[in-house]
């Protein structure tokens, strides 16, 4: 099931001659790293972008016609979590699901603890929460060794519940509340299936600031053009001057870059040129598609306006990872996730779920992910006119990690 609220404008962006942007709010610009990146954290970054953008392709392809939001690099390090007790062949098609071939399993958890620690703080006028949990059933025997390398490596609070109380949801709905400020209430559905023996459960939680916020007072309803040929008129905001964005164009994609407080994170927002198609813009959009536009960016000098939505979205995912080849780990007489448990039943992916939200107003972006695996066992420039559908990323910057995905078909209502 998926609920989509959104209200919407239209945005367009027209380069300026004068150069008298406005100043940024105030944090201090963010230009590098704190460190290098080592080799296996720029292959991790890679493999969760790659995995992130086949995965919003394969959603698209399935969802015919609406508006997206998802957090690609939730569901990694839910699956990332998930990927530490699988075993053979599961292994095996998690790996080439995930795009891990390449990278040991020390590799993708020592790379995944340290981009938890570095995205942690990297912008104080940012703030950014990445949480990790595993939930199992009290009394079912988990091997200790994949609870510790969890807690290790994915920073992951474990706790057995007893899944049979009224209470147990509940417990950990809170947490997933508690890590998303309110925003995500629910992942786990009360009462708890009998199945059931494990959630392994991810949250994301972002709130920045424009670096240039928008003008409240300069909000206006303005058409926003359909895939049908149709227009509705939504709320749209604009600076009224002159700021700093990144800018790409070529023949298929227009793209502009805001960012958000020291300028560590963005919003890359990407439509098709003239009478293209945004589904084949999200067709097209593979690692390297999305390397050649972020890396080709120019700083604009540039008037703004966009679209002011708000976006609740959730699905099963499921059948898209099946389809990108991680069946066998949602298979019950196939699954092996023998590192988890080593007994006589199989335990194998019940469901995965998704929930995300997001607020895009004058003053910032608010924004939250929470991806639950729920494991069960076995018997047991010129202008830049964004008045169409269009394809927005949340992205930090300067390591290329990509934190969320999201399609705008029609800002002004649910579909």
């Amino acid at each position: 099931m998926r609920t989509i609220i959104a209200l919407g404008t239209t945005l367009w962006v027209a380069a300026l001659t004068t150069s008298c942007g406005s100043d940024p709010v105030g944090p201090q610009e963010i230009t590098q790293l704190p460190r290098d990146l080592e080799v296996a954290e720029v292959e991790l970054i890679a493999a969760d972008n790659a995995f992130g953008l086949k995965l919003f392709r394969q959603i698209q392809a399935e969802t015919a016609d609406g508006n997206i939001f998802v957090s690609p690099l939730s569901v990694a390090m839910a699956l990332g979590m998930t990927y530490n007790g699988a075993a053979g062949s599961t292994l095996s098609a998690m790996q080439e699901t995930l795009e891990l071939q390449g990278l040991t399993l020390e590799q993708v958890n020592r790379s995944y603890r340290s981009l938890i620690d570095l995205l942690a703080g990297l912008d104080p006028s940012v703030e950014f929460i990445l949480a990790n949990s595993i939930w199992y059933r009290q009394g079912f025997p988990v091997e200790q060794s994949f609870l510790d390398v969890n807690r290790e490596y994915f920073d992951a609070e474990v706790a057995a519940l007893d899944f049979a109380s009224p209470g147990a949801a509940t417990t950990i709905n809170d947490w997933v509340a508690e890590k998303t400020n309110g925003r995500i209430d629910e992942i786990v559905d009360s009462p708890i299936d009998p199945i059931l023996v494990m959630f392994l459960i991810n949250a994301i939680y972002f709130k920045g600031d424009w670096t240039y916020q928008f003008d409240r007072d300069l909000t206006r309803d303005a058409p926003f053009f359909l895939e049908s040929g149709s227009e509705k008129l939504v709320p749209t905001m604009a600076y009224g001057e002159p700021v700093e964005v990144g800018y790409y164009k070529d023949s298929e994609i227009e793209a502009v870059d805001l960012p958000y407080g020291g300028k560590a994170y963005s919003m890359t927002i990407m439509l098709p040129v003239g009478e293209g198609n945004v589904g084949a813009l999200v067709e097209s959009l593979d690692g390297a598609r999305w390397a050649q536009v972020v890396g080709g960016m120019a700083v604009l000098e540039a008037e703004v306006r966009m679209p002011k939505f708000t976006l609740e979205y959730e699905l099963e995912l499921n059948d898209a990872l099946k389809a990108l080849g991680m069946e066998v780990a949602f298979d019950q007489g196939a699954a092996d996730f023998s590192k988890i448990y080593p007994g006589p039943e199989r335990l194998f992916i019940s469901k995965v779920k998704h929930k995300t939200f997001v607020d895009v107003n004058e003053e910032g972006t608010e924004a939250a992910a929470v991806t639950s695996v729920e494991v069960g066992l076995t018997s047991a420039p010129p202008v830049i006119s964004v008045d169409r559908p269009f394809v927005f990323v949340i992205r930090e910057r300067l390591s290329s990690t990509i934190l969320f995905m999201g399609l705008i078909t029609d800002p002004a209502g649910a579909a």
